[in-house]
Protein backbone atom coordinates (compact mmCIF):
# COMPACT_ATOMS: atom_id res chain seq x y z
CA UNK A 1 0.00 0.00 0.00
CA UNK A 2 2.61 2.42 1.16
CA UNK A 3 4.35 1.94 -2.77
CA UNK A 4 1.03 3.17 -3.98
CA UNK A 5 0.51 6.36 -1.98
CA UNK A 6 4.59 6.97 -3.04
CA UNK A 7 3.50 6.21 -6.50
CA UNK A 8 1.04 8.52 -6.69
CA UNK A 9 2.73 11.57 -4.66
CA UNK A 10 5.63 10.53 -7.24
CA UNK A 11 3.46 11.53 -10.15
CA UNK A 12 2.16 14.67 -8.75
CA UNK A 13 5.71 15.95 -8.08
CA UNK A 14 6.79 15.14 -11.61
CA UNK A 15 2.99 16.51 -13.07
CA UNK A 16 4.44 19.84 -11.11
CA UNK A 17 1.64 19.43 -8.26
CA UNK A 18 4.16 19.38 -5.48
CA UNK A 19 7.00 22.34 -6.89
CA UNK A 20 10.49 22.09 -6.16
CA UNK A 21 11.19 23.61 -2.42
CA UNK A 22 7.62 23.35 -1.71
CA UNK A 23 6.64 21.23 1.70
CA UNK A 24 4.76 17.68 0.90
CA UNK A 25 1.09 17.68 3.01
CA UNK A 26 1.44 16.64 6.91
CA UNK A 27 1.00 12.88 7.84
CA UNK A 28 -2.07 13.69 9.36
CA UNK A 29 -3.54 15.45 5.78
CA UNK A 30 -1.81 12.71 3.91
CA UNK A 31 -4.03 10.29 6.03
CA UNK A 32 -7.06 12.01 5.29
CA UNK A 33 -5.77 12.32 1.33
CA UNK A 34 -5.04 8.33 1.01
CA UNK A 35 -7.88 7.09 3.09
CA UNK A 36 -4.30 4.77 5.12
CA UNK A 37 -2.67 4.76 8.42
CA UNK A 38 0.39 7.18 9.66
CA UNK A 39 2.77 3.79 9.27
CA UNK A 40 1.89 3.74 5.86
CA UNK A 41 2.16 7.44 4.95
CA UNK A 42 5.61 7.15 6.57
CA UNK A 43 6.76 4.51 4.59
CA UNK A 44 5.80 6.45 1.63
CA UNK A 45 7.55 9.52 2.59
CA UNK A 46 10.85 7.34 3.07
CA UNK A 47 10.32 5.96 -0.53
CA UNK A 48 10.04 9.35 -1.75
CA UNK A 49 13.36 10.11 -0.30
CA UNK A 50 15.17 6.99 -1.71
CA UNK A 51 13.86 7.74 -5.27
CA UNK A 52 15.45 11.08 -4.76
CA UNK A 53 12.25 13.23 -5.07
CA UNK A 54 11.99 14.70 -1.36
CA UNK A 55 14.07 15.39 1.78
CA UNK A 56 13.23 15.60 5.03
CA UNK A 57 14.29 18.73 6.98
CA UNK A 58 14.05 19.13 11.03
CA UNK A 59 11.16 21.44 11.50
CA UNK A 60 9.78 21.70 8.23
CA UNK A 61 8.67 18.26 7.42
CA UNK A 62 8.90 16.96 3.71
CA UNK A 63 11.06 18.98 1.11
CA UNK A 64 10.01 18.68 -2.91
CA UNK A 65 13.80 18.43 -4.75
CA UNK A 66 14.13 19.13 -8.18
CA UNK A 67 12.69 16.68 -10.47
CA UNK A 68 15.59 14.21 -11.17
CA UNK A 69 17.00 14.31 -7.36
CA UNK A 70 19.99 15.45 -6.69
CA UNK A 71 23.70 12.87 -5.93
CA UNK A 72 23.78 11.88 -2.44
CA UNK A 73 26.73 14.60 -0.62
CA UNK A 74 29.06 12.08 0.20
CA UNK A 75 31.26 11.29 -2.18
CA UNK A 76 33.24 8.26 -1.53
CA UNK A 77 36.63 7.98 -4.10
CA UNK A 78 37.41 4.39 -4.34
CA UNK A 79 40.66 4.52 -6.76
CA UNK A 80 44.10 2.82 -6.49
CA UNK A 81 46.96 4.90 -7.15
CA UNK A 82 51.12 4.19 -7.42
CA UNK A 83 53.28 7.15 -6.54
CA UNK A 84 56.67 7.75 -8.61
CA UNK A 85 58.22 5.71 -6.37
CA UNK A 86 56.26 2.73 -6.55
CA UNK A 87 53.96 2.91 -3.01
CA UNK A 88 50.43 2.61 -2.91
CA UNK A 89 48.33 5.43 -1.88
CA UNK A 90 44.39 5.69 -1.69
CA UNK A 91 41.57 8.95 -0.89
CA UNK A 92 42.08 10.11 2.57
CA UNK A 93 39.86 9.00 4.89
CA UNK A 94 38.93 10.23 8.74
CA UNK A 95 38.60 7.33 10.92
CA UNK A 96 36.74 7.61 14.36
CA UNK A 97 38.44 5.09 16.32
CA UNK A 98 41.47 2.68 16.44
CA UNK A 99 41.01 -0.04 14.03
CA UNK A 100 39.74 -3.61 15.92
CA UNK A 101 41.74 -6.54 15.17
CA UNK A 102 40.27 -10.08 15.76
CA UNK A 103 39.92 -13.89 14.13
CA UNK A 104 36.87 -15.05 12.59
CA UNK A 105 35.54 -17.71 10.10
CA UNK A 106 34.82 -16.87 6.50
CA UNK A 107 31.66 -16.75 5.87
CA UNK A 108 28.73 -14.70 3.40
CA UNK A 109 30.23 -12.69 -0.16
CA UNK A 110 33.73 -12.72 1.23
CA UNK A 111 33.85 -16.35 1.66
CA UNK A 112 33.20 -16.64 -1.65
CA UNK A 113 34.93 -14.01 -3.41
CA UNK A 114 38.02 -15.83 -1.22
CA UNK A 115 37.09 -18.93 -2.40
CA UNK A 116 37.44 -20.19 1.16
CA UNK A 117 33.96 -21.10 2.82
CA UNK A 118 34.16 -21.37 6.84
CA UNK A 119 38.31 -20.61 6.75
CA UNK A 120 39.43 -18.60 9.52
CA UNK A 121 40.74 -15.18 8.73
CA UNK A 122 41.69 -11.91 10.26
CA UNK A 123 39.30 -9.48 10.39
CA UNK A 124 40.33 -5.50 10.71
CA UNK A 125 37.30 -3.61 11.42
CA UNK A 126 37.30 0.41 11.17
CA UNK A 127 34.58 3.42 11.48
CA UNK A 128 34.51 5.78 8.57
CA UNK A 129 33.11 9.51 9.36
CA UNK A 130 33.46 12.07 6.70
CA UNK A 131 34.05 15.14 8.81
CA UNK A 132 31.97 17.21 6.15
CA UNK A 133 28.68 15.50 5.73
CA UNK A 134 28.36 13.42 8.85
CA UNK A 135 28.25 10.27 7.03
CA UNK A 136 29.52 7.45 8.83
CA UNK A 137 30.81 3.92 6.69
CA UNK A 138 31.90 0.77 8.25
CA UNK A 139 35.27 -0.75 6.53
CA UNK A 140 36.71 -4.04 7.22
CA UNK A 141 40.13 -6.40 5.63
CA UNK A 142 39.21 -9.94 5.57
CA UNK A 143 42.99 -11.47 5.78
CA UNK A 144 42.95 -15.32 5.12
CA UNK A 145 45.25 -17.41 7.01
CA UNK A 146 47.23 -18.77 3.91
CA UNK A 147 48.05 -15.15 3.19
CA UNK A 148 48.88 -13.87 6.76
CA UNK A 149 50.86 -17.56 6.48
CA UNK A 150 52.56 -16.75 3.25
CA UNK A 151 53.17 -12.61 4.40
CA UNK A 152 54.74 -13.06 7.97
CA UNK A 153 54.55 -8.88 8.02
CA UNK A 154 50.87 -8.91 7.67
CA UNK A 155 50.55 -11.53 10.09
CA UNK A 156 52.70 -9.17 12.99
CA UNK A 157 50.62 -5.80 12.00
CA UNK A 158 47.40 -6.73 10.36
CA UNK A 159 45.98 -3.79 11.72
CA UNK A 160 48.53 -1.42 9.29
CA UNK A 161 47.19 0.77 6.81
CA UNK A 162 45.42 -0.66 3.65
CA UNK A 163 47.55 0.89 1.50
CA UNK A 164 50.85 -0.85 3.94
CA UNK A 165 49.37 -4.63 3.26
CA UNK A 166 49.76 -3.81 -0.76
CA UNK A 167 53.24 -2.67 -0.22
CA UNK A 168 53.88 -5.67 1.99
CA UNK A 169 52.11 -7.98 -0.81
CA UNK A 170 53.72 -6.68 -3.71
CA UNK A 171 57.44 -6.88 -1.74
CA UNK A 172 57.23 -10.77 -2.07
CA UNK A 173 57.07 -10.36 -5.59
CA UNK A 174 53.15 -10.38 -6.59
CA UNK A 175 51.63 -8.46 -9.20
CA UNK A 176 48.70 -7.36 -7.72
CA UNK A 177 45.00 -7.01 -9.27
CA UNK A 178 42.39 -5.50 -8.02
CA UNK A 179 38.05 -6.57 -8.74
CA UNK A 180 35.39 -4.68 -6.77
CA UNK A 181 32.07 -6.08 -6.63
CA UNK A 182 29.24 -3.59 -6.06
CA UNK A 183 26.02 -5.04 -4.60
CA UNK A 184 22.52 -3.34 -2.15
CA UNK A 185 20.38 -4.59 0.90
CA UNK A 186 18.28 -3.55 3.32
CA UNK A 187 20.91 -2.91 6.35
CA UNK A 188 20.45 -4.84 9.54
CA UNK A 189 19.29 -3.35 13.04
CA UNK A 190 22.75 -3.19 14.33
CA UNK A 191 24.47 -1.63 10.78
CA UNK A 192 21.28 0.99 11.08
CA UNK A 193 22.45 2.13 14.60
CA UNK A 194 26.43 1.97 13.66
CA UNK A 195 25.71 3.99 10.36
CA UNK A 196 23.40 6.38 11.64
CA UNK A 197 20.84 5.46 9.77
CA UNK A 198 16.96 6.55 10.62
CA UNK A 199 15.02 5.09 7.74
CA UNK A 200 14.52 2.03 5.71
CA UNK A 201 17.50 3.41 3.05
CA UNK A 202 19.40 0.55 1.32
CA UNK A 203 22.92 -0.17 2.19
CA UNK A 204 25.79 0.17 -0.34
CA UNK A 205 28.64 -2.54 -0.02
CA UNK A 206 31.27 -2.94 -2.01
CA UNK A 207 34.02 -6.27 -1.71
CA UNK A 208 37.70 -4.85 -3.30
CA UNK A 209 39.28 -8.33 -3.72
CA UNK A 210 43.32 -8.34 -3.94
CA UNK A 211 44.57 -11.17 -6.15
CA UNK A 212 47.68 -12.70 -7.36
CA UNK A 213 47.55 -11.86 -11.35
CA UNK A 214 50.19 -14.58 -12.06
CA UNK A 215 48.33 -17.55 -10.42
CA UNK A 216 45.44 -15.89 -10.61
CA UNK A 217 44.40 -16.37 -6.55
CA UNK A 218 42.62 -13.76 -4.20
CA UNK A 219 44.89 -12.61 -1.25
CA UNK A 220 42.71 -10.35 0.99
CA UNK A 221 39.05 -9.19 1.14
CA UNK A 222 38.16 -5.36 1.66
CA UNK A 223 34.74 -5.07 2.55
CA UNK A 224 32.86 -1.11 2.90
CA UNK A 225 29.06 -1.10 3.80
CA UNK A 226 27.62 2.96 3.28
CA UNK A 227 24.21 4.65 3.62
CA UNK A 228 23.19 4.68 -0.08
CA UNK A 229 20.82 8.02 0.81
CA UNK A 230 24.32 10.04 1.57
CA UNK A 231 26.83 8.33 0.21
CA UNK A 232 27.94 7.91 -3.63
CA UNK A 233 30.46 5.80 -5.04
CA UNK A 234 33.01 7.09 -7.42
CA UNK A 235 35.32 5.14 -10.13
CA UNK A 236 37.81 6.02 -12.63
CA UNK A 237 37.73 3.62 -15.23
CA UNK A 238 40.98 2.80 -16.74
CA UNK A 239 40.57 1.19 -20.57
CA UNK A 240 41.87 -1.81 -21.20
CA UNK A 241 42.71 -3.82 -24.25
CA UNK A 242 40.61 -6.26 -25.85
CA UNK A 243 41.43 -10.14 -26.55
CA UNK A 244 42.87 -10.60 -29.55
CA UNK A 245 40.44 -12.39 -31.80
CA UNK A 246 41.76 -15.76 -32.87
CA UNK A 247 41.70 -16.44 -36.95
CA UNK A 248 39.97 -18.94 -38.06
CA UNK A 249 41.61 -22.30 -38.63
CA UNK A 250 42.38 -22.82 -42.60
CA UNK A 251 40.68 -25.43 -44.21
CA UNK A 252 43.55 -28.02 -46.39
CA UNK A 253 42.92 -28.91 -49.93
CA UNK A 254 42.61 -31.65 -51.21
CA UNK A 255 45.86 -31.07 -52.55
CA UNK A 256 47.44 -30.39 -49.19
Amino acid sequence: MYLQVAQKIATDIRRGRYQPGEVLPSESAMVEMYGVGKHTVRSAIAELRRMGLAESQQGKGSIVLPTGGVLPATRVERSIQRTSKGSWRLPETAETEPPAVSRTALEGPPALLLGQQDQDAISVDRMIHDPATGARMAHRVLIPMATAADVPSIAEHPGAEITELYQQLADTGLSLTFTEHVTARTPYPDERTALGINDASPLLITYRVTGDAEQQRPLLCEELKAPAATCQLTYPITPTKAPAAKRPARRRTASE
